[in-house]
């Protein structure tokens, strides 16, 4: 006999999905909203001002007499533009990384003309030292390719893939998350949008790859994939087509809980004053304000709710698709 389940197993996804689509619906129609007062231009005759009082200010104004409405509805806008691009980067990275590192393992071998070519435009985009040896390495390794039939009857090297990723990874991990970023963001200074993006996409991909890999290790040794390396099928072939499909399915569940972990290393970030520049609206620089002016609480509580609910939203969701 089927087993029952309760109708309410499905409302707190629900909500949690219908939170999450109001974040995002408010994220993208923030610049076009009939907000009173603009994010960013003070109102300094009303300073500190409380939630429901007089001049429109719904939800009070910061030390500064910026409303506080319009920085949430903004700092809206910052969360899910940084942290949704963040999360996926770093899921595709890791999926690639992971697939790879799965798949060819430490087996992989590579002509040493394909070293040459890399090598060389490596030396050319570096600027290293004699600019003309980088183009000459990369023409040498290119014409060996040619003559050689594109690698396949010259030289090849072993590289340890498996290894290196792994390595990578484990290097990332050693130092926990928030003080490498910490350390990274402060030793730029005043960070972009763009840079805080890669900066959180490059140090959170360890996860990621770590789980397809492991999902690859036994994927590899399923049937439907023997049975495509026996079919002569080339092996970029069957691991893009056949055998990445299966590796990344684990990257559903883990999507949501990476974008809660991102979501409040952000917040975290601009509550200590580092990463995105002043002019940006965020939750963290709004609950920081708070610092300001303690009596001002209107400033801590509002943006700790919605960081709240979207991070229990975000867990609700990933628990939804285990």
């Amino acid at each position: 006999m089927a087993a029952i389940i309760p109708p309410s197993a499905f409302r707190l996804p629900r909500w949690a999905a219908a939170w999450l689509g109001l974040l995002g619906l408010l994220a993208v129609a923030a610049p076009v909203l009939p907000l009173p007062y603009p994010p960013h231009v003070p109102d300094l005759a009303h300073i500190a001002q409380a939630p429901l009082g007089p001049g429109q200010h719904w939800l009070g104004t910061d030390p500064q007499g910026r409303d506080v409405l319009s920085l949430l509805v903004f700092g809206t806008r910052t969360a899910v533009l940084l942290t949704l691009p963040a999360a996926l980067l770093a899921a595709v990275l890791g999926a690639l990384l992971g697939g790879v590192a799965g798949y060819w393992g430490n087996r992989t071998r590579v002509a040493v003309p394909y070293w040459a070519v890399a090598a060389g435009a490596a030396w050319w985009v570096l600027r290293l030292p004699a600019p003309w040896l980088g183009p000459l390495v990369g023409t040498l390794g290119l014409g060996s390719l040619v003559a050689g039939g594109s690698g396949r009857r010259v030289l090849a090297w072993r590289v340890p893939l498996d290894g290196v990723v792994m390595a990578g990874a484990a290097t990332l991990d050693t130092v926990p998350r928030l003080v490498l970023v910490v350390a990274l963001a402060a030793s730029t200074g005043s960070i972009s949008a763009l840079g805080l993006l890669v900066l959180l996409t490059v140090t959170s991909w360890p996860s990621s790859a770590r789980l397809v890999r492991a999902q690859m290790l036994r994927v590899r040794a399923l049937p439907f994939v023997e049975a495509a390396q026996a079919a002569g099928l080339p092996a970029w072939r069957i691991w893009l087509k056949h055998a990445m499909p299966h590796a990344i399915s684990p990257l559903r569940t883990t999507l949501p809980l990476s974008l809660a972990t991102l979501l409040g290393l952000e917040s975290t970030l601009s509550f200590l004053g580092i990463g995105l520049p002043p002019e940006v609206a965020s939750w963290g620089r709004l609950m920081a304000s708070y610092r300001q002016d303690t009596d001002a609480w209107w400033l801590f509580l509002f943006p700790s709710i919605m960081l709240t609910i979207s991070i229990i939203s975000l867990n609700k969701l990933a628990k939804y698709r285990t």
